[in-house]
């Protein structure tokens, strides 16, 4: 426990900004009485694509969990900053980002990383858009599709990403090999562990989505960010002239 005794041996701290977490988290867990909002994304523009048959495999599992899903198409995304952000593609993207309370990635492993439109992808979705962080304190699932035998390469390297983008990436994840030996004709997953994983990682995005939503504010609140607020407001208060 903090006391202000123990804050004596802090000398770098600003007292009246350090607020220590609690276990009484502001809200509940119904909060919000809507269903979770999950956005997908896949990294192949192949007809056949592998990483977006899981990912539509996956939003069948999540809506049947009671999660409202929208997929996003890359085809036509343009290479990160080689167009305006007004671009179409761009705006549909980033609008999506904002609606979305969580993510799902899902790629390729190709020369043993994410494949280039994926990483377009989340280079487009910027760390703020104003004074909106369209990723800070959402929900991520990883997963990936192998052409060979099992990979964790591009699963680690979106876990890196989500962290960057300030995200609360869930422990599971999924790495599906010889993708396509996993799916019919039809475009559908055949039953197998690795199916059985997805289910996994959509039944565990769907629970953090649902027990950190309304504490987003609250998990993501900084202390360094709440002293630079502080600082920026004292400077424009004690302004000699406007």
């Amino acid at each position: 426990m903090v006391t202000p005794s123990s804050l004596d041996d802090l000398p770098n701290i600003d007292q009246a900004l350090f607020n220590p977490p609690t276990a009484e988290a502001p809200g509940s867990l119904t909060d919000a009485a809507h269903p979770p909002r999950l956005l997908l994304l896949y990294g192949s523009l192949r007809e056949r694509s592998f990483s977006r048959l899981a990912v539509e495999e996956a939003s069948r599992l999540l809506q049947a969990m009671g999660a409202e899903t929208r997929i996003f198409n890359p085809r036509g995304l343009p290479l990160a900053d080689a167009e305006e952000t007004s671009h179409p593609k761009v705006t549909e993207l980033r609008d999506l980002a904002e609606w979305a309370e969580g993510m799902v990635w899902c790629s390729p492993e190709r020369h043993g990383a994410m494949t280039g439109i994926m990483k377009t992808q989340i280079d487009w979705i910027p760390l703020s858009l104003g004074a909106v962080r369209p990723t800070q304190g959402k929900t991520l699932a990883v997963m990936q599709v192998n052409g060979g035998s099992q990979s964790f390469n591009t699963v680690n390297q979106l876990r890196v990403l989500g962290r960057w983008m300030r995200m609360l990436t869930i422990p599971n994840q999924s790495s599906v090999p010889k993708a396509f030996m996993e799916f019919d004709d039809n475009g559908r997953m055949k039953p197998s562990a690795y199916y059985d994983r997805i289910v996994d990682v959509m039944e565990e995005l769907v629970k953090f989505t649902w027990l950190t939503r309304d504490k987003a504010d609250w998990l993501t609140d900084r202390y360094s960010e709440r002293k630079e607020s502080a600082d920026a407001l004292s400077a424009r208060v004690n302004q000699r002239s406007i």
